[in-house]
């Protein structure tokens, strides 16, 4: 039996805000809280709810054995943030390669500490343990697929029709519950989002091979990640070689020219194919949107988005994990706060005004840096060879990972600044000389899409 306390998780149940009208069912039951979606948000959502006063929880998911696609890299602070046990953690990362287009091999971790490391883990076994926490903690789960969100107007009941599933039976049948507070958690294609008209967001398609290799050759990736950049593995983003437990992960992602993405990974196989062997045994293709930039609207009366339905998903790493399970958790808690012991339903303001601006005031120096870097370092090889030059400096392989791993922008030192900002100048000069220039492509009509 697991033994967390609401604040050894950080939930909040401080000062009540003032008394507003509400639905006459506060007064005679539980809230009602729906949701949608188990993976890392949803999970650390529910977990947050099922243990307030007079709120109930109901967590829906169509798979509950979701081999979800994911690079499956997760900072330090989320280990003991989330109090995660040490056998999720298949790989602990303390080195890393970067390539360069023409091959340059820059090794990365030497600032890391004996005790600091990059986890790498498969989500099917980290959502499990969050989710079954989360029922732990009194969480009603759900197998269904929430087919549709109903309101006739934002102040509710919001009605969730879904299909419900059966442990062995394949079938679904159709069903529907009323709730008051929904957490759409429930991914890129968010049908939460669609109800709410949450508005459009541009999108990246990331491509994967789980791959079983020889021991020996598992050995070289015992504890080492390899990116890879160049206009053949991806126009705009990397491509990777991760460890898991016995396999790793091959693969890579684009925006700009998705309908492409078959041949940008059968480039990165080509370019790891000597370190992975001769004989490497593809166990599972995966591919899966990840989101460009955060949606328009987030919260609409009093349903609100967390994770990918919501767009948190960084640029220029493409981490998406550990921002999902923070969001859910910090969503949850604000909610939980506005509704004072469970007696009062929060008003779509409220709810702005205490998740949402929190997490932007948080996170969005964040994403405004990694938007920049992906801008400055992922359009062409010139720059795509500067980025792996600069990745040899001591100074920005510290503030990279201590940026990383603790999850606060770094860098304040200001004669290291200026003359980081040198080498950088030099290392571009230095990459458009040696770059060979990128393929040019044509992709007219996704290319309209794009926001």
């Amino acid at each position: 039996m697991l033994s967390f306390s609401a604040a050894a998780l950080g939930l909040n149940l401080g000062a009540a805000p003032a008394p507003i009208v509400s639905r006459a069912a506060v007064s005679m039951g539980p809230i009602r809280v729906a949701v949608v979606g188990g993976g890392p948000a949803g999970a650390c959502a529910a977990e947050i709810f099922a243990q307030a006063p007079n709120i109930e929880c109901t967590m829906f998911e169509r798979k509950m054995d979701n081999c979800k696609p994911c690079g499956g890299a997760i900072p330090l602070c989320m280990v003991e943030e989330f109090s995660l046990p040490p056998d999720i953690v298949d790989r602990r990362v303390r080195k890393m390669k970067m390539i360069s287009p023409s091959g340059r091999e820059v090794d990365v971790g030497r600032t890391l500490k004996e005790d600091e490391y990059i986890g790498m883990l498969r989500r099917e076994v980290m959502d499990k343990y969050l989710r079954d926490r989360a029922v732990q903690f009194g969480a009603t789960p759900v197998n269904g697929l929430v087919q549709k969100v109903e309101f006739a107007d934002t102040d509710g009941p919001y009605t969730i029709k879904y299909t419900k599933y059966e442990e062995g039976t394949p079938k679904g049948t159709p069903a529907e519950a009323e709730f008051d507070i929904i957490v759409g958690a429930d991914g890129a294609n968010s049908r939460t989002a669609k109800a709410i008209d949450a508005g459009e967001y541009n999108y990246a398609i990331a491509f994967q091979e789980r791959i079983k290799i020889a021991d020996e050759k598992m050995a070289y990736y015992e504890d080492l990640a390899e990116m890879y950049v160049g206009d053949d593995v991806s126009p705009d983003f990397y491509a990777w070689v991760f460890p898991k437990y016995d396999h790793v992960g091959v693969g890579t992602g684009t925006v700009v020219n998705r309908p492409a993405i078959s041949e940008y990974q059968a480039a990165i196989r080509e370019r790891c194919a000597e370190k992975l062997g001769p004989d490497p045994k593809v166990m599972k293709v995966e591919a899966h949107p990840i989101p460009e930039h955060m949606r328009p609207r987030r919260v609409v009366g009093r349903v609100a988005l967390v994770g990918d339905a919501a767009g948190y998903v960084t640029k220029c790493s493409g981490e998406g994990i550990y921002f999902a399970a923070k969001s859910g958790r910090m969503a949850a808690q604000e909610i939980v706060a506005l509704t004072a012991g469970g007696s009062r339903l929060p008003t779509e303001q409220e709810i702005k005004d205490t998740y949402l601006k929190k997490f932007d005031q948080k996170y969005g120096p964040t994403y405004l840096v990694l938007d920049i870097l992906q801008k400055v370092f992922y359009t062409n090889n010139g720059a795509r060879e500067a980025f792996v030059d600069m990745c040899a400096s001591d100074y920005v392989q510290k503030v990279t990972f201590d940026s990383y791993l603790y999850k606060k922008v770094q860098g304040n030192n200001p004669l290291d600044d200026v003359k980081l900002l040198f080498n950088t100048i030099g290392s571009v000069i230095k990459g458009n000389a040696i770059a060979s220039p990128d393929k040019t492509f044509s992709n007219p009509v996704e290319s309209l899409k794009r926001l």
